[in-house]
């Protein structure tokens, strides 16, 4: 598998599916994890190619996601990342690298009795939407994944917006992970 696919999944797990919604601000105060979320993880991608997944925790509120193609395990991307549960959700943030706009992600994840994980991503037309309705302060910006939305509304106004029931489409699974037998 070329490395550029490596890099597009292991970005899915972390920044959103092609076009990003970020934040000027960290979305988040690090938590501790569910402690099912860690260990190793196991999916298909777009082109049918399995890839792994193993999240491991680097303290008590920092985890590393290590994301690789099978039989690749030398074409290793590695993403630090914190999580924290607000009202029924649990998400995980990123900081972003200088070169994709230094910002942060959040995405919302589950951990389903069926041992997996599900990652979602923000709707990128439903969070636009929101900032041409005031809802959300936020702009338009280009980035090297494309075009995307950075939001500039504190955390409360945030997950006001999300918690609001009326709103619970905003995410879209991205990615279905199963935990890997051991």
């Amino acid at each position: 598998m070329k490395v550029w696919r490596v890099m597009l999944l292991a970005v899915s797990f972390l920044m959103l599916n092609g076009c990003l919604v970020t934040f000027s601000q960290a979305p988040l105060i690090a938590q501790p994890a569910p402690k099912q979320l860690l260990g190793k993880w196991v999916s298909k991608d777009a082109w049918g190619q399995a890839r792994n997944l193993e999240i491991s925790a680097v303290d008590k509120t920092r985890y590393q996601a290590v994301v690789y193609p099978k039989g690749e395990p030398k074409v290793r991307e590695r993403y630090p990342f914190i999580v924290a549960r607000h009202g029924s959700r649990w998400y995980a943030s990123a900081a972003l690298p200088a070169k994709l706009g230094g910002h942060y992600t959040l995405s919302g994840f589950e951990l389903t009795d069926n041992g997996e994980l599900v990652i979602y991503d923000l709707d990128l037309d439903q969070i636009k939407q929101a900032i041409g309705q005031s809802v959300l302060n936020g702009e338009p910006v280009e980035t090297a994944e494309g075009a995307g939305t950075v939001i500039k509304s504190p955390s409360a106004e945030v997950f006001a917006y999300l918690d609001d029931p009326a709103n619970s489409d905003v995410f879209v699974e991205a990615a279905r992970y199963k935990r890997v037998a051991k």
